[in-house]
């Protein structure tokens, strides 16, 4: 078994025996096209110059790296913050559609279409075809749409169409498939902007390069006093594969931190690597919630981007070869991790961050005199009323 990362999926679009391009006929020329262009675009200094400048002038670049004092002393672990909160938009999701929006206006593609959950990818995706002059449509469940009513209206403001998703349960996973329905329809035109390293390939690879300057930014930051330990929710994966990739191999143990939901006895849960299995799910080979016949299950987590029934490609690829490991944390300890940091630090986190808050509590007691990085992935403006709603049934 190998445990060293890969610099890129191989000819077949698969890390390891994981990703692969699963799609119907009519998308594979239009998959091909996009790893071409892809390929070509991040092998050009004019595009990847664009697409820095952009990171630092528009979106705000560098995000600081914050020693969480008051925290760290509650705990008794030196804890850092990797603020992906401060970013533009709120969240790590405006490094990648970014970089696909430019990419999209190299191909000639004049609109973009994009799922979303708790709303963020879709207000990054809003955000990117704004400033660089695309169309744009968002694809969101119903039940997410009510539960993240402040990310439906920034997206509006910014003059995206979003689109209510009411099949299945209402959900990011209900709202991939009709943004995929879509794009079989409108390819020549359009281009889908994947907000998560799942899908199939290129878009697992190609979002993981978009987001490697998170952890990219760490090393540069840190120096040689590298952490111990770092910590990154998952659902579909994007922010914690864009810090641990560049992380890979040094030594630090990366822990990822999956939804349990209501508990993962109950099956309501979002845990795709620490209670699913492998299968194929939107075009990708990867650990997945299914039944015995391998039909898809729901998931289920208070935060609406860790509501998905599976994990990027890479993610499962870090997981059976050791390079990652994957724990859980249920609705009920990332409400307590809201509480916990906003009231040590000042800082209310997204309801996915949380989760890595919450774990790096739980488990205090045995990382004592330890380094622990938290890769703090959102903030938690979207999640207010939310969070208010819980705390008054607790």
């Amino acid at each position: 078994m190998t445990s060293m990362r890969l610099d890129r999926p191989d000819a077949r679009g698969r890390f390891g025996e994981f990703g692969g391009t699963f799609a119907p006929e009519t998308l594979m020329p239009a998959l091909d096209e996009l790893a071409g262009a892809f390929t070509e675009a991040w092998g050009d200094e004019e595009f990847v110059a664009e697409y820095r400048r952009m990171l630092s002038d528009f979106v705000g670049r560098p995000t600081p790296l914050h020693l969480a004092g008051r925290l760290s002393e509650s705990l008794g672990v030196r804890i850092l913050l990797k603020r992906e909160d401060l970013a533009h938009t709120g969240a790590h999701k405006i490094n990648n559609a970014i970089g696909q929006g430019l990419l999209a206006k190299r191909m000639g593609k004049p609109r973009v279409i994009a799922e979303t959950g708790a709303g963020q990818h879709g207000v990054a995706t809003a955000t990117a075809a704004a400033v660089l002059g695309l169309e744009c449509q968002v694809f969101m469940g119903s039940v997410d749409i009510e539960r993240q009513a402040l990310n439906v209206l920034r997206m509006e403001i910014l003059g995206t169409e979003v689109v209510p998703v009411t099949s299945g349960a209402g959900t990011l996973k209900d709202a991939v498939s009709e943004a995929m329905r879509e794009w079989v329809k409108s390819v020549e035109s359009t281009h889908y902007i994947i907000g998560s390293v799942v899908g199939p390939h290129p878009f697992p690879w190609m979002v993981r390069e978009f987001q490697k300057v998170i952890g990219e930014e760490v090393l540069d930051q840190i120096g040689s006093d590298l952490p111990d330990i770092v910590v990154a929710c998952v659902g579909g994966g994007s922010n914690a594969m864009g810090m641990f990739y560049p992380l890979a191999g040094l030594g630090i143990d990366l822990v990822g931190i999956e939804a349990a939901g209501e508990g993962i006895a109950t099956g309501r849960h979002g845990a795709s690597i620490g209670a699913g299995s492998p299968g194929v799910l939107h075009g990708t080979h990867t650990y997945m919630l299914q039944d015995e016949e391998g039909q898809v299950l729901e998931a289920h987590s208070i935060s609406a981007g860790l509501d998905y029934p599976g994990v990027g490609p890479e993610h499962a690829y870090f997981h059976q070869s050791g390079l990652a490991r994957y724990e859980s944390i249920t609705d009920e300890e990332a409400l307590d991790g809201v509480e916990l940091l906003a009231r040590t630090e000042g800082i209310i986190p997204a309801l996915e961050s949380a989760h890595a808050v919450a774990w790096v509590a739980r488990e205090a007691g045995s990382l004592q005199g330890k380094t622990v990085l938290i890769n703090l992935s959102g903030r938690g403006d979207k999640d207010v009323e939310q969070i208010g709603r819980a705390r008054a049934g607790r």
